[in-house]
Formats: structure tokens, sequence, C-alpha cells
């Protein structure tokens, strides 16, 4: 690998990490970020993660979602294998709906200060009724 690439990745400790440790919880979890090569212009980053998991806050039940993260990254960029274990992590945490969301945008937003960015969970029915949550950070992101 040329020296320039090496050094513009040496940050990612999980991507090329062959033991795999996954986080047991949100807190404890490392989102990792990598320069963005085109921080000219804007462009959207989508992340779709339909398998996504935490339990309920008051009765330890599991709860089930699809999450759904876009961006316009400024800098950095978010990388994924950290993402993935970040949302790993919630399978253990007991959460809201509501809370889980929001906790998503502010580590996204933490991590890489984007320019605009939004987190969608969309929720399976528990006791009939299902749950959407839309949580931004920014002007809309239109496409």
């Amino acid at each position: 690998m040329e020296k320039a690439t090496k050094e513009r990745f040496s940050s990612l400790t999980l991507l090329s990490a062959s033991e795999r440790k996954y986080p047991k919880s949100p807190d404890e979890a490392k989102l990792e970020s990598f320069d963005n090569l085109y921080a000219d212009r804007d462009y959207v980053i989508e992340f779709d993660c339909p398998e996504y998991t935490s339990l309920c806050p008051v009765t330890g039940q599991p709860d089930f979602g699809h999450i759904i993260i876009r961006y316009v990254p400024d800098k950095r960029c978010i990388e994924s294998k950290s993402l993935k274990l970040y949302l790993y992590s919630f399978r253990n945490a007991s959460t809201f709906h509501e809370e889980s969301v929001n906790t998503i945008l502010d580590a996204v937003v933490k991590e890489c200060a984007p320019r605009r960015a939004e987190v969608i969970g969309h929720f399976r029915p528990r006791g009939g009724i299902a749950i959407n949550v839309k949580a931004t950070y920014g002007d809309p992101i239109h496409e």
C-alpha cells in the first residue's frame, strides 16, 4: 500500500482488525471516519440497516427496526464497519425508539461533522402500533 494511502487510513482501527470485539453498549462502541477526498462538493451518503435491534427499557423485550442514515459529508466520512459495530451495540441497550434515533444522529455528527444529516427509524409494530422517527441536523437533504 502506498505511503500516502497508508497514512490516510492509519486512524481506522476496526476495519483492518481481524479480531471482532462486539461492543456491549453504544457508549462503549467507537465510530471511525476517514478523510473525504471530495469535500469541495455536496453528495449524499446513505447507510441502510434493515436489521436493527434494541431492548424496550420497560419490558426488556426486543424491538426491531430499520435504520437509515443519510448525510452530506464535509471533511470526514463515516467508515462502514465501525458503523455496523456501533449499530450492533444497541442490541443489548435499553432505549426508546426516539432516543436511539437521536443518539445515532448525535454520534454521526460528533464523529464526522457533516454539512447535513438525518437518521430515520422505522420500527416494527408492538401492541399494534408502529413507530417511525426522523431526526435531522442542519438543512434538509434534497435529492
